[in-house]
């Protein structure tokens, strides 16, 4: 076959896939069966492998997967992805309407109600009507682009419909999601496998689109709903024309939006899908509203977090009984007791239930529950669904009050609880198995030192044959040490030691995170290693000299000293010290870039135009500057943004700090 006869065939299967695709998904329609269907994909998969120039990034055998993703870069949002304001409230969804009406001027308006499915957010990005890029929500302002995962996704075109017509580049937003059923399906093959059962179709689409095999995640069947439509041309000027030019371009819109000429129409869409949301194919919490005009959207503006134009109405967490057949008490890295109540299994919210949290020995009280007891379990959006009261009704008068544990149930050290606070504590640190395995797997995390080769199956294999008791081990571990465990060959050896080596360059702040200091959380660490630049400065420091870090309060400050006080914990620091570690700031942050900024202080506040708020606070702080959280007497500086909050502009304006624009920021460091 001539390349150009092959070019012409490639296209047409192509055209033709294309257009049985959009049959099935788009439009539920089975114009040819499964086999004939699979055997047009092979017939280009072949083509294709003998004309690897006419493969192109639009070609739907890209939906099997194959491709390996090693690691998912981050991607700015050109876009910001804001989260919605949340209510439980039919009267502050009325509150809501009249916020919006006093804001229009008593213009009128309309609003558009949508399902809000539970799955994950996505940003895809078309150009010239081909899928170019697909991230992820992340933070709102900075996603992982997952582009190769995302193009498994059959309902979700690699090219769009007229295609030659379109802005030449634009984003659209939706929810990718695992339908119930394939998600009852993966775990009646895990448990069959003799593997743990998956959480939640949630949380599963979640993990599924970050896996680094695009094969696996095309053999979950993850399908998508589109809802919004972002570009700098003036596509349409209102949601409802958006959606509507999104199922015109072949993309999957869920049919369940409705425009609503008023909040009482709102309250009908809401009350009509309370119950039949549960006769969807998938995973839905609540309602979104928006209103529908983008004119009036953009007069309407934001607060700091959220959009004035739009509010997500939340549904009540499904509620159920089922019979306490137990309970059991873990005990988590720093020591603290959870109990867990282990029940008879029921249906909750698309899953099997078995087990439900108890939080700490305060609910145990205040529900006065005993084993035995017929309890209602409800499931909020959580990966261990909660115990929200007992069946008083159906309680056997013989059962017996439940007694808190009064030792910890891995190592016998009697339980401490300190004034003021509602769980348990196991004090024996340095001796209670979960504790110690719980702080190596903590000090491995990928925000920590990122070992990414040591997982929680090779932790306990380590604890229980001896070989590491701390972290401070990891780094004595030899070939020989991992070898001989089950599982190791010489390659996943060697990664493991080279993974440990590297995690030496790790820079300061995520070694202090890495030591698991109560409260301390990568934010707050981040913020040490800024004030103090060093680990002996720090291990110095006194309450009030820590209490003087802007957002350190007395809690972390008092955790801070006793840890350090502690003659075992400085014992690893030192052990951690001669293994190479970084504990200085200026081991491995670079030099300033100037000291332009030098003893100012910052408040950021809005969206920039040409930077994102991480791009503008590195600018800060690589140039001597100091980054607040909120507004004070101590603040230089507020950078302000579009639609940033009022209260903080009024509060900045009362407390006379300089207000300046993105543009005035950078006059400010140039000169």
């Amino acid at each position: 076959m001539s390349k150009p006869s092959a070019k012409q065939e490639i296209d047409q299967l192509i055209e033709k896939i294309e257009y049985y695709n959009e049959q099935y998904y788009q439009n539920s329609i089975s114009e040819i069966s499964d086999y004939e269907f699979d055997v047009l994909l092979k017939k280009l998969e072949k083509l294709e492998q003998e004309y690897p120039e006419f493969r192109y990034s639009y070609s739907p055998t890209l939906r099997v997967g194959g491709s390996i993703t090693k690691n998912f870069p981050t991607f700015v949002h050109k876009y910001p992805m804001l989260s919605l304001s949340n209510t439980y409230s039919e009267q502050e969804l009325q509150d809501f309407d009249k916020r919006v009406a006093k804001g229009l001027g008593g213009e009128p308006f309309e609003y558009i109600c949508e399902l809000k499915f539970d799955g994950v957010a996505i940003s895809i990005t078309y150009e010239n009507g081909i899928l170019t890029r697909a991230v992820t929500r992340g933070d709102g302002t900075k996603g992982d682009e997952i582009t190769n995962n995302a193009r498994t996704i059959k309902s979700l075109p690699l090219r769009l419909k007229d295609h030659f017509n379109l802005p030449q580049i634009f984003e659209v937003r939706g929810e990718v999601f695992m339908p119930r059923d394939v998600f009852l399906k993966l775990n009646e093959e895990r448990i069959a496998a003799g593997e743990a059962a998956l959480a939640n179709p949630r949380n599963t689409a979640s993990g599924t689109l970050k896996m680094q095999d695009a094969s696996i995640v095309a053999s979950r069947q993850l399908d998508c709903f589109l809802y919004g439509l972002l570009s700098d041309d003036d596509i349409v000027e209102t949601h409802e024309e958006a959606v509507l030019w999104l199922e015109k371009m072949g993309l999957n819109v869920s049919p369940t939006w409705k425009k609503c000429a008023d909040i009482s129409e709102v309250m009908d869409y809401i009350h009509y899908w309370e119950k039949e949301r549960l006769k969807l194919p998938l995973d839905t919490d609540g309602i979104v509203i928006k209103v529908n005009r983008y004119a009036q959207q953009k007069r309407l503006g934001f607060t700091a977090k959220s959009p004035r134009w739009a509010i997500s109405y939340k549904y009540k967490a499904e509620n159920t009984s089922t019979r306490l057949l137990g309970i059991t008490y873990q005990v988590g890295r720093t020591g603290a007791i959870t109990p867990v109540a282990e029940l008879e299994p029921i249906q909750l919210a698309g899953t099997t239930v078995k087990r439900a949290s108890l939080h700490n020995a305060n609910e145990i009280s205040r529900l006065d529950i005993r084993v035995g007891d017929f309890v209602f379990v409800e499931k909020g959006g959580e990966i261990i669904p909660k115990v929200t009261g007992v069946d008083l009704e159906a309680r056997d008068p013989a059962l017996q009050k439940l007694e808190y544990i009064s030792h910890c149930p891995e190592c016998g050290t009697a339980l401490v609880r300190k004034e003021g606070e509602a769980v348990h504590y196991c004090p024996n640190s340095l001796g209670c198995p979960p504790q110690i395995k719980g702080r190596i797997q903590h000090f491995i995390h990928r925000n920590a030192m990122d070992i990414d080769s040591l997982g929680e199956r090779t932790i306990a294999m380590l604890y229980e044959k001896g070989l590491v008791k701390n972290v401070a081990d990891l780094y004595r571990l030899k070939y020989d040490d991992i070898y001989a465990l089950e599982g190791f060959k010489e390659q996943s050896t060697r990664n493991l030691l080279d993974g440990i080596e590297a995690s030496k360059n790790m820079p300061f702040a995520n070694v202090l995170f890495a030591l698991g200091i109560r409260y301390v959380g990568k934010t707050v660490a981040e913020k040490l290693v800024f004030a103090f630049g060093n680990i002996d400065r720090l291990m110095t420091a006194g309450l009030a000299e820590l209490c003087d870090v802007p957002e350190i309060g007395d809690r972390i400050a008092e955790s801070l000293v006793d840890f350090f006080s502690d003659g075992e914990n400085r014992a690893l620091i030192e052990d951690l010290k001669n293994s190479g570690l970084q504990f200085s700031a200026s081991q491995m942050q670079k030099v300033l870039d100037s000291e332009a900024l030098q003893g100012k202080s910052f408040v950021i506040s809005g969206v920039f135009k040409t930077m994102s708020r991480e791009e503008l606070q590195k600018k800060i702080t690589d140039n001597g500057g100091k980054l607040l959280s909120g507004i004070s007497g101590n603040v230089n500086y507020l950078v302000a943004g579009e639609n940033m909050g009022p209260a903080k502009l009024e509060k900045a304006k009362k407390l006379n700090v300089n207000i300046i624009s993105e543009e005035d920021f950078l006059n400010l460091l140039k000169n």
